[in-house]
């Protein structure tokens, strides 16, 4: 009987990191790899959140600022800020975050869905939920909504000059 609840219990594993002393969550499964920050190599006429690219093993990511694609304060560098290639619709793309913190294994209960004054508010959907463990609360990102179709189209472009 125990076994037959435990299979019915989604278990969604999600990578947390840290934007401004809030954190956020990705589920791990677009998650390709973490990294320290590399050069970036910029381009003209792209969107202001879109950092330019990185040659990670003689392939070209674009790379995106979250904080300037959630209007968040700039900051310098610190020494916890990480790069998150992730798989973004068909391409992969890093994520400019201030640091990585862990990765979770949260079940469907530990998510609750985006209260409707916030979702009306946020353009395309990319908050799917927000789980409340214990003391602390991780706004879910669904990375596959993030970009508009305007700007999945400069990636698009972006990714033909590499």
């Amino acid at each position: 009987m125990k076994q037959e609840t435990e299979e019915k219990i989604q278990i969604k594993h999600i990578l947390v990191f840290t934007l401004m002393n809030e954190q956020f969550g990705l589920d791990i499964s677009c998650v390709r790899e973490v990294l320290k920050p590399l050069e970036i190599h910029h381009l003209p006429q792209v969107p202001d959140f879109i950092e330019g690219v990185i040659n990670l093993r003689g392939k070209m990511f674009a790379i995106m600022d979250l904080r300037k694609k959630f209007r968040i304060n700039i900051i310098e560098n610190t020494p916890k800020k990480r790069i998150i290639l992730c798989k973004v619709n068909k391409f992969i793309i890093g994520l400019i975050v201030d640091s990585v913190m862990e990765v979770l294994s949260l079940s469907e209960e530990d998510i609750q869905p985006t209260p409707n004054a916030i979702s009306i508010q946020v353009e395309n959907n990319y908050i799917t939920g927000i789980a409340r463990i214990n003391e602390r609360v991780i706004t879910i990102f669904n990375l596959e909504e993030i970009l508009s179709k305007k700007e999945m189209d400069i990636l698009e472009q972006v990714k033909k000059k590499d």
